[in-house]
């Protein structure tokens, strides 16, 4: 076990976890659209850009230096399946504290990934304690299915938030839809209260 500072999501406390319209499942699905890419960490960079004093870009081994945390957390997807007492570890979101100033005025952050992809976040969940840059899932490093080398996960947010292959992080003062939010997706994603489409 890891000496890593340890963050419990708060939906784990609940008496009941599972969200309305979900179905249990042991094993993690893969599922996504189009092909999956194939990043090598060598090559892969995260951009830090839009209402930021000052933009920022980062490599794999400058990115994967910062401090991490282990999260303990529940996923579920929109497609009704949901998956407990998962381990993910990675950079916790707020790290970019750390590395930009974030001007006042940004409300939302979008985060972008390979492949055209991406999605919005308001910063009241963006910044969320349980919200991490994912290199590890179960103490193994993430799959390229599963988003690696870098995925976000957002735990109290229905899993198209979570981003695979992330490779960069936008702050905006108007909200802006992502990829799948653009396509018929709920804009928010809540889980327990079913917010699956637009």
């Amino acid at each position: 076990m890891s000496d890593l500072p340890i963050i419990i999501s708060p939906d784990t406390q609940r008496q009941n976890r599972v969200p309305p319209g979900q179905r249990l499942v042991e094993r993690w699905p893969v599922l996504h659209y189009g092909s999956v890419p194939r990043i090598d960490p060598a090559a892969w960079r995260l951009r830090i850009f839009g209402l930021v004093e000052q933009e920022r870009t980062l490599t794999f081994a400058e990115f994967s230096a910062l401090p991490r945390v282990r999260v303990f957390c529940d996923i579920h997807c929109v497609t009704t399946w949901s998956k407990l007492n998962n381990w993910f570890e990675g950079v916790a979101v707020a790290e970019l504290k750390q590395l930009v100033s974030v001007k006042p005025e940004a409300r939302f952050a979008v985060v972008h990934a390979a492949g055209g992809f991406s999605t919005n976040l308001p910063l009241d969940d963006f910044w969320q304690p349980d919200v991490l840059f994912a290199f590890k899932h179960a103490d193994q490093a993430l799959t390229p299915e599963h988003g690696g080398p870098v995925r976000l996960v957002v735990p109290r947010l229905y899993f198209w938030k979570s981003a695979k292959w992330v490779s960069a992080v936008e702050f905006l003062s108007r909200d802006r839809p992502g990829f799948w939010e653009s396509n018929g997706y709920h804009n928010h994603g809540d889980p327990w209260t079913e917010e699956r489409y637009g």
